[in-house]
């Protein structure tokens, strides 16, 4: 009899409406009306049944643009800020490059990296400040170093970066000629939040998403700013020549049109989940919270001291209680054994989950598990 493993994604995906969806750092929090009216309009107009504008809805790229403040740089519209991740990194990068990166970070960027022939040079974070400094950067450098990535707030760990730290950090960029990748998805949950590109606008290619701020990460849409020469190299790796899908443009335009009336209670409720799931995971005896506050819509919950392995942990919440959260080792070759993320961007009764689940899955699994004991 062949067995086979779980599938954490498949089974919550099959119970999409009994989850608390915990997971993958997504938005539950923004009024539906803010894109209903727009996207019924245009499935009535049947909008769909045509191709977009091939370089995107003007008032679409100039809301990004507005959003982000970074005046002197082009938009570009991908499917999803991953996309923007790939292009950049297939066509700025060479065999043999290196690009200063983080442990933990978001290792989807690293493997795209790699499929460029490069590889990344991975600072240990995992103590603190649980970011990188410009002086770590600075050491880091050798003569192969082509491009330093900067993800701010940082995916899993919920850090950011004071602006006098993105400032140095810039400014190494420019002083060495690097390429600096300002990946900045969380940035509307960070108060005071600093754009590199600000500081090194040569250097600079920062990638943007809705799926996060404007809850809209099924659509899948996002993009990147850059000056227009070093964009131009970019965009020769697009895939999308014939436009960004439709119906995510409209309701983009619909999010961002509004956004100033909505994203402050968004973030005010986000950041009250972050003080709950921290009051929880410090009720659990082995459970700590690296980084508190968050500032981003995600956290890490250290469970090492728990004996309960990450994983094991994720199924059993699952299974067990319907709350879907993330097993580091997505997160962190080194340092994924240790804890699990879980995200808060979700209505109260989500966290009311949590707080009932976590505990109890922690005492179910300590007692299954012999490191545990």
């Amino acid at each position: 009899m062949s067995f086979e493993p779980f599938n954490a994604f498949r089974y919550a995906h099959t119970h999409r409406n009994e989850v608390a969806w915990l997971s993958q750092n997504t938005n539950h929090l923004v009024p539906p009306e803010v894109v209903r009216g727009a996207l019924e309009e245009a499935i009535r107009e049947r909008v769909y049944e045509g191709y977009p504008l091939a370089s995107g809805d003007p008032e679409l790229l100039e809301l990004a643009r507005t959003d982000l403040g970074l005046d002197g740089m082009t938009p570009f519209l991908t499917g999803g800020g991953t996309e923007s991740l790939y292009m950049l990194a297939r066509a700025l990068l060479a065999p043999g490059d290196e690009v200063i990166a983080t442990d933990p970070s978001y290792l989807i960027i690293h493997r795209f990296v790699e499929l460029s022939g490069a590889r990344t040079v991975n600072l240990d974070i995992y103590a603190p400040p649980y970011r990188l400094t410009a002086d770590r950067v600075r050491d880091a450098i050798t003569p192969k170093t082509r491009m330093i990535l900067l993800i701010d707030p940082l995916n899993p760990l919920g850090s950011g970066y004071p602006r006098e730290e993105v400032r140095a950090i810039a400014e190494i960029a420019h002083d060495h000629r690097l390429l600096l990748l300002n990946d900045v998805t969380y940035r509307d949950f960070s108060e005071g939040h600093a754009l590199a590109g600000e500081f090194a606008p040569e250097e600079t290619v920062t990638v943007w998403s809705v799926s996060k701020n404007c809850g809209l990460a099924g659509l899948r849409l996002g993009g990147l700013l850059a000056r227009p020469k070093l964009l131009a190299e970019i965009t020769r790796y697009n895939t999308n020549d014939l436009g960004v899908n439709v119906l995510a443009q409209v309701a983009a335009r619909a999010a961002l049109r509004t956004k100033a009336k909505w994203i402050g209670e968004v973030v005010r409720q986000t950041r009250e989940n972050d003080r709950r799931v921290r009051a929880i995971a410090a009720a659990v005896p082995g459970a700590t919270v690296p980084v508190p506050p968050s500032r981003a819509n995600m956290t890490v919950i250290d469970i090492a001291g728990t004996g309960v392995p990450p994983e094991p942990l994720q199924e059993e919440l699952l299974r067990r209680h319907g709350v879907f959260v993330r097993a580091g080792n997505y997160l962190s070759p080194k340092h994924g054994v240790r804890f699990v993320r879980v995200s808060f961007s979700n209505p109260p009764g989500d966290i009311d989950r949590f707080a009932r689940a976590f505990p109890e899955s922690v005492r179910a699994l300590a007692v299954r598990t012999p490191a545990a004991r």
